[in-house]
């Protein structure tokens, strides 16, 4: 007959003849089976904790996967914005050159009237200029660029 490698000199009684059918648990020495125990639940534990582990690595995944796509959304909608701003800034330096450049060809005219001593209304000349675009005076002005252009882009 076998003896088990308990090396128990009573291990050899402990078999019969139905030995195969015993657990092998009972026929182990109780120092081992409480070790292998031991070893069961601490690896019982690590593969809990692995688990536990790897849900949170996904639930941080989709928190940070949805925190990026606010951050790009955001981002876009700055964007945009930015477009737009830089777009009507254009506009209004455009205009402030235009605009500037019709005043000093106001003023030029004003002063070429003031020295040929002929007096002329400054309001009554602004409203000429409003009311008739064509006015020989205002031949050689730029036109004036406007944000309404933007719609159409």
């Amino acid at each position: 007959m076998a003896s088990s490698s308990g090396g128990s000199s009573g291990s050899s009684s402990l078999l019969t003849n139905s030995g195969m059918n015993e657990d092998p648990q009972a026929v182990m020495d109780p120092k081992k089976r409480k070790r292998m125990l031991s070893n069961r639940e601490s690896a019982r534990r690590s593969r809990m904790r692995k688990h536990k582990h790897l849900d949170d690595l996904t639930t941080e995944i989709s928190q940070l996967t949805e925190k990026n796509s606010l951050i790009r959304t955001s981002l876009n909608l700055y964007e945009q914005n930015y477009l737009v701003l830089a777009t009507e800034n254009s506009v209004l330096r455009t205009q402030l050159i235009e605009l500037t450049s019709w005043k000093n060809s106001l003023n030029d005219i004003l002063q070429y009237l003031h020295l040929n001593n002929s007096y002329v209304n400054p309001q009554m000349l602004a409203s000429e200029c409003f009311s008739n675009p064509w006015s020989s005076l205002l031949m050689n002005q730029p036109t004036m660029a406007s944000l309404n252009l933007l719609q159409y882009y």
